[in-house]
């Protein structure tokens, strides 16, 4: 076994455990969220798509208050874990409430503040674990457990809607879930970093020295990319396939096995493309995740627009976005380690994930926008989505170029 899984400390473990748990409740509210309001509740496309992208708007407040909270010794990267998972739990409660759309943004809203909070705790919390020599594989664990959590999530989420019909009952669970993370962590995490005298006396420049950072702006950039093109696939891509597909027939049940493939996928392949990557530096392994989206994107219009083994093309589309993802998630992760000081770790990983908040700032608005239009627009915006490949990847050679000339 030692020879499949990497030589991990304990607690690494433990929080990728954590993160699979609260995961199976997202898996079970992510991809029906949207069908769910726009399909049954009578919200339009849009409407959704704005209260979704509203989630964003809060969490890029949270992922401030993540950062300075994580890198607080007050607060640490423990407490500001269970503070997220407090707020979130709370969310749901809104969002199993929610039938008209003033209730499903406050639902977004306390939802996109919660997992705001969280990220820039948990990615300081797996940097603090681990070596250097390491660090792909503890992110490739933690992103593992959400990985496997989402797709346990999807494939009982899709079969409650079918059996029951009850999608409510879904925001129910997603607390609940929240709810045990709260306990694993608060019983089985200590605080991962201890700060010295000298660095608590230097948390209030944490800010000021990361803005500073001109690597990290340049990175920022492309990985909102990134962000933007998974918050397509998790929040514009189901609705896609229910309603322009040239065949019509992907119906929640044919969704919901799509999407639980993925994620299975993103579970098989997780360590075995990182252990290729490890051959490869991160903007590399970057710039091949690009290419692997532009491929993906292109098989979704295929899929859109074939009557010859549409499901075929769907398969090959989730599976090709799948390995994208797992060569993404942690080489950047990995490379805001080593762009950021171990003491502001918390600072760095909070202006990196105001990235995922702009990205489905961006997404679901643009998304829902465009499914309205027309279905010219609706199949054309994947090849668009494509070709936006080569900004990103000039982006990231001229990172690549600013890093090793600061290094010099």
């Amino acid at each position: 076994m030692s020879k499949i899984l990497p030589n991990l400390s304990y607690p690494v473990w433990i929080l990728a455990g954590g993160r699979l748990l609260s995961q199976i409740g997202t898996g079970f509210t992510l991809f029906y969220a949207p069908i769910f309001f726009v399909n049954q509740v009578g919200l339009s496309a849009t409407s959704v798509g704005i209260a979704l992208g509203s989630a964003s708007a809060s969490g890029i407040f949270g992922r401030f208050l993540g950062g300075s909270f994580s890198d607080s010794p007050v607060w640490g990267r423990r407490g500001t874990l269970l503070l997220s998972a407090a707020i979130s739990a709370i969310a749901d409660v809104f969002l199993f409430l929610a039938n008209d759309f003033n209730t499903l943004v406050i639902g977004n809203l306390l939802m996109g503040l919660g997992i705001g909070i969280y990220w820039p705790a948990t990615e300081a919390a797996v940097a603090d674990l681990t070596t250097s020599e390491k660090r792909n594989e503890a992110f490739a664990i933690t992103r593992l457990g959400d990985s496997l959590g989402l797709g346990i999530g999807v494939a009982l989420g899709g079969g409650l809607i079918a059996l029951s019909g009850q999608y409510r009952a879904l925001f129910l669970i997603d607390g609940i879930s929240f709810v045990l993370f709260f306990v694993v962590v608060y019983l089985l995490i200590e605080e991962t970093y201890q700060f010295t005298a000298e660095e608590k006396q230097t948390q209030t420049n944490g800010w000021l020295i990361a803005l500073k950072d001109a690597n990290l702006w340049v990175f920022m950039v492309v990985n909102t990319l990134f962000t933007t093109y998974i918050s397509q696939l998790q929040t514009t891509l189901p609705l896609y396939l229910t309603n322009f597909t040239a065949t019509g027939n992907f119906g929640i049940t044919q969704i919901s096995s799509l999407f639980t493939l993925h994620i299975a996928f993103s579970a098989l392949f997780q360590l075995p493309v990182v252990s290729v990557l490890n051959n490869f530096s991160r903007i590399h392994s970057l710039m091949l995740s690009l290419v692997i989206w532009g491929i993906s994107f292109i098989l979704v219009w295929i899929t859109g627009n074939t009557n010859i083994f549409p499901l075929f093309w769907g398969i090959l589309s989730l599976l090709m976005s799948a390995i994208a993802m797992v060569a993404y998630n942690p080489s950047a992760s990995a490379l805001i380690v080593d762009l950021s000081p171990p003491s502001l770790r918390g600072v760095y990983f909070a202006l990196n994930s105001q990235c995922w908040a702009i990205g489905y700032l961006i997404g679901p608005p643009l998304g829902g926008w465009v499914l309205d239009k027309s279905a010219l627009y609706a199949h054309n915006f994947w090849l668009v989505a494509a070709a936006s490949i080569t900004i990103g990847i000039v982006i990231l050679w001229y990172l690549e170029k600013m890093i090793k000339s600061s290094q010099a």
